[in-house]
């Protein structure tokens, strides 16, 4: 499909050249000459982005007045998924900063290169494309408890994070993987918050922790008398999910011969109650987990191969907290506020020390180990803030000599630095501290929100 263009500009000649050259390079082209002719195209189908000139008359017998730039608010609230690039023959600071303060994505001065403009309309669109996605991220996680919330910050969680976006509304069959403690179960219910069937259960269960002689009924349900203690009907997991998902956690802890009718199960879409003569339809979405890797666990005998095929045509891997250290004090001070307000203690953060020492650690119990950790040091702690010696874990003893956690982390003081002067040098302004520093403005106002800057 093209992405539709609306371009605004009372020059004559600038709308039938930009448009001719926009049309050549596949979008989809609509114009207005004037304020009024703007307003008009509200009620008509939301453009992609809108190509505003910065000098715009009101009505066409009306002489150009400088109204570009009240327009666009406009524009933002009539078409909040528009993205907006402002052209303009006045090309100071002050208008391209104003541009940018009212919602512009861009600011072209006239004249420009063809190329800039069509890189920059590539840049807008990637950028609505994205904004697109994090707000139905957005969505889910406002729909989930802060329990399970999942929190991130490293790339390797955005990477699993963004496909999980994109495999969430499909009902093919994910298989999570990580060590224990990861947050497999935090992913799960993500893919069912994303996914078409959030309007229905998600039902979990831990396979390790069902008997073995009950893991059937428990499952698939059983008739009344089907074995000793059968007093009633038992309706089964896959009932209750009916129409929602259903988490089977530790699927390689399954007894063999279930795996084996859980099998039969997925590839008829049928399932028999334990004693019953008959089948029912069943119609959830099959969600595993394991914490063994599954070529070791089909390689023991702990998991049939034919079935790792069947659950997981896609597999998500969750790295461990130690090999996503960007992630531990984001998740400390989300464990912190979450277990402050549950204990009624107002306790602000970690010193610096405690964040030194959160992590350097290790954590071979990842998240759940965190969690504990900042549960128990809000208990003990005596001050506002907890300190080093409020926590149990202890300084790794590589700590002296391997030196790549510190490192990492005077890399961040020392770009939060560099940005806060440029802006005290630039007197506020993120488009000019934005060049001077040679990086994107986008790129800027990630960094600004990320280290907590106050401009």
């Amino acid at each position: 499909m093209k992405a539709r263009i609306l371009l605004v500009d009372d020059d004559l000649d600038m709308r039938e050249l930009l448009g001719s050259i926009l049309g050549l390079n596949g979008y989809d082209v609509s114009k207005a000459d004037t304020a009024a002719a703007l307003r008009e195209a509200f009620g008509k189908e939301q453009p992609d982005v809108v190509l505003l000139d910065y000098k715009l008359p009101e009505a066409a017998s009306k002489a150009p007045e400088e109204i570009g730039l009240t327009l666009i608010p406009l524009i933002k609230r009539e078409w909040p998924d528009a993205e907006v690039i402002m052209l303009s023959g006045h090309g100071s600071l002050d208008v391209a900063v104003e541009a940018g303060r009212q919602g512009a994505y861009n600011f072209i001065s006239k004249p420009f290169e063809m190329e800039k403009l069509l890189a920059d309309l590539k840049c807008a669109l990637e950028h609505k494309e994205q904004r697109q996605e994090n707000s139905s991220l957005r969505r889910a996680l406002e729909t989930m408890s802060g329990v399970n919330s999942p929190v991130f910050k490293s790339a390797a969680m955005q990477t699993v994070v963004r496909t999980v976006e994109r495999l969430a509304p499909t009902d093919v069959a994910i298989l999570v993987t990580g060590e224990s403690g990861t947050g497999k179960e935090v992913i799960a219910d993500l893919i069912h918050s994303l996914s078409t069937r959030n309007k229905s259960k998600i039902i979990k269960v831990n396979c390790a922790a069902l008997p073995r002689e009950l893991i059937e009924s428990e499952l698939f349900g059983s008739v009344k008398g089907a074995y000793t203690g059968a007093h009633a009907d038992r309706e089964g997991l896959f009932r209750t999910a009916e129409g929602g998902t259903l988490l089977l956690d530790e699927i390689s802890e399954m007894p063999v011969d279930t795996q084996s009718k859980l099998l039969r199960v997925l590839q008829d879409q049928e399932v028999r109650p334990v004693g019953g003569k008959s089948s029912y339809k069943t119609n959830c979405r099959i969600l595993t987990a394991t914490n063994r890797k599954p070529e070791e666990a089909i390689k023991d005998g702990k998991l049939r191969e034919d079935l790792y095929y069947r659950i997981s045509a896609i597999s998500v891997h969750l790295p461990a907290l130690r090999e996503r250290r960007d992630d531990i004090m984001p998740l400390a001070n989300a464990f912190l506020k979450r277990f402050g307000a549950q204990a009624n203690r107002v306790v602000s953060g970690f010193t610096v020390a405690a964040a030194e020492r959160l992590i350097g650690f290790d954590w071979p119990g990842n998240v759940r180990q965190l969690q504990n950790e900042v549960q128990r040091a809000v208990l003990l702690c005596e001050g506002q803030q907890v300190e080093a010696h409020d926590l149990s874990v202890t300084r790794p003893k590589h700590e002296a000599s391997d030196s790549h956690d510190t490192n990492f982390t005077l890399l961040e003081g020392v770009e939060r630095n560099a940005i806060v002067q440029m802006l005290k040098d630039t007197g506020g302004n993120k488009l000019e501290a934005a060049k001077r520093l040679g990086i994107g403005r986008q790129t800027l106002y990630n960094k600004i929100k990320a280290y907590g800057i106050e401009v």
